[in-house]
């Protein structure tokens, strides 16, 4: 019973320990708009939560008369819209390999003869 159970689960459990394909370019480019997206969006956090802090701490002095004075701060740093410049690190197309090959062509692309007879190394028959 215990070897039945045994069998059963691992030929369950098989499946998962499968790989996934690596991603294409497209889902790379995805992947890196959405990390983009979510860093900005961190940082819009993170500016809103700072001009909350300053109106609280304005509204504390007003309220303390006998509040010590402000201490030097730096001021909130505005993100900015967000911009999705996730291009920055790719590659030209001509420098990606889109184009021909830098080389001169010895024949059409359509002919019939070998990489051999290309080269010189063998000669066709009459």
């Amino acid at each position: 019973m215990r070897t039945a159970l045994f069998l059963l689960v691992a030929s369950l459990t098989t499946p998962a320990l499968a790989t996934l394909p690596p991603p294409s370019e497209d889902a790379k480019a995805q992947a890196a708009l959405a990390k983009a997206r979510s860093d900005w969006s961190d940082k819009v956090s993170a500016y809103k939560t700072c001009l909350a802090g300053d109106r609280v701490a304005q509204r504390y002095r007003a309220e303390m008369k006998s509040a010590a004075p402000a201490a030097a701060t730096t001021p909130c740093a505005d993100p900015g819209p967000f911009v999705a410049d996730v291009k920055a690190g790719a590659k030209p197309l001509e420098a990606a390999g889109a184009h021909s090959p830098p080389g001169t062509a010895h024949g059409p692309p359509s002919s019939k003869a070998t990489e051999a007879e290309l080269s010189g190394g063998v000669k066709k028959a009459p």
